[in-house]
């Protein structure tokens, strides 16, 4: 499932159950069917995860469940710890290159993969006063590349963040968000969503690259975002691309 059709799922979904479903269906097809949601450093009031913050909704094998919380791992995972250290999606196995990690994080990461969560990656998610949250996502399989599908599950974990907000803490009447973005603005913002570079951008539209870094920047400016990916999930989101 492409971006814009997770969108318009999302759009459709006022549940977040179903929400975090659809976000688990479309992460199996592509190979990655082990999924969390946590919000590391604040509490979700609407947590769908019958387990203690930071987890609101995870999909992991009941017995790693179960492991997890009983033993508190979460107080020593690598990926909790490091999460509001990086601004990009990283995978697990990049932890331990990077890294000096504990032997109890290195334990984590081990018994994970030993429980079935295999070639994990997660996505960083930056918000308002400062909160971090975090989507992951591992395969049972050995053959899992998550690499090669790190550019759309990053993309699909904004969308998915953004929409959980949205259901989770729905704006009043009268207060839905009104955004201008030029009509270049929207189209540098649609080809980097089909994933164009700037350069390739710039050809399309016959402008210069820094003139579509200059747009982006704009529309980046404009929606309060604080990356790329951001600024498209939030464009979509408002139905503006």
């Amino acid at each position: 499932m492409d971006l814009f059709t997770f969108t318009e799922c999302a759009n459709q979904t006022h549940s977040l159950r179903a929400l975090f479903e659809l976000l688990v269906s479309c992460a199996t097809e592509e190979g990655f069917s082990e999924v969390a949601y946590g919000a590391l450093n604040f509490v979700e009031p609407l947590r769908l995860a019958e387990y203690p913050p930071p987890t609101v909704a995870v999909k992991w094998p009941p017995d790693w469940c179960d492991r997890y919380f009983k033993r508190k791992y979460h107080t020593i995972d690598p990926v909790v710890r490091r999460t509001p250290m990086l601004s990009r999606p990283f995978l697990w196995d990049q932890l331990a290159d990077h890294y000096q990690l504990q032997p109890d994080e290195r334990r984590v990461l081990d018994e994970a993969r030993e429980a079935g969560l295999k070639h994990g990656m997660s996505v960083p998610l930056f918000g308002p006063l400062g909160r971090v949250s975090v989507v992951s996502f591992a395969s049972a399989s050995d053959d899992a590349d998550p690499q090669d599908r790190i550019g759309h599950l990053n993309a699909l974990a904004w969308q998915f963040h953004t929409a959980y907000g949205d259901i989770a803490r729905p704006c009043n009447d009268g207060c839905e968000r009104k955004v201008a973005l030029s009509q270049r603005e929207i189209s540098c913002l649609r080809w980097v969503a089909e994933g164009k570079s700037s350069w390739e951008t710039g050809m399309i539209l016959e402008i210069s690259e820094n003139t579509v870094n200059f747009h982006i920047k704009n529309a980046m400016r404009k929606l309060g975002a604080t990356s790329r990916i951001q600024a498209i999930v939030m464009a979509m989101r408002l139905n503006v691309l």
